[in-house]
């Protein structure tokens, strides 16, 4: 992937990408906006994404990964509402520079975690 080349967040191992992927691995069947997510999540660390995207993304995923917020995860249906939303404005306010290589990437490895 040309993106994955350029992407600052490989070979890093800091917390939010600790507990993304920990996060996204126990749910990603169950949220129907798992692949926003993960386009998110490869968008906001792209290095050639530009600073106040990566912030706007960088704070929704941050949100999506916080074991406590608005609405707790562990509610049926509605324990992601509260992450889904706010992933959802992040991702509209920015959706011209998650690429179509963010949401291919994004697919393939949702793929690969469904096995």
């Amino acid at each position: 992937m040309a993106f994955a080349r350029n992407a600052s967040w490989q070979g890093n191992d800091n917390t939010l990408h600790r507990d993304f992927w920990r996060k996204l691995r126990a749910v990603a069947v169950r949220i129907p906006f798992a692949e926003e997510a993960l386009a998110a999540y490869y968008c906001a660390f792209d290095r050639d994404t530009p600073l106040p995207v990566k912030a706007s993304l960088i704070g929704a995923l941050a949100y999506f990964v916080l074991p406590a917020d608005a609405i707790p995860d562990v509610l049926p249906v509605l324990g992601f509402t509260d992450d889904a939303a706010v992933l959802a404005t992040a991702i509209k306010l920015v959706a011209s520079h998650i690429t179509p290589e963010h949401r291919n990437a994004a697919r393939e490895k949702l793929e690969e975690l469904a096995g």
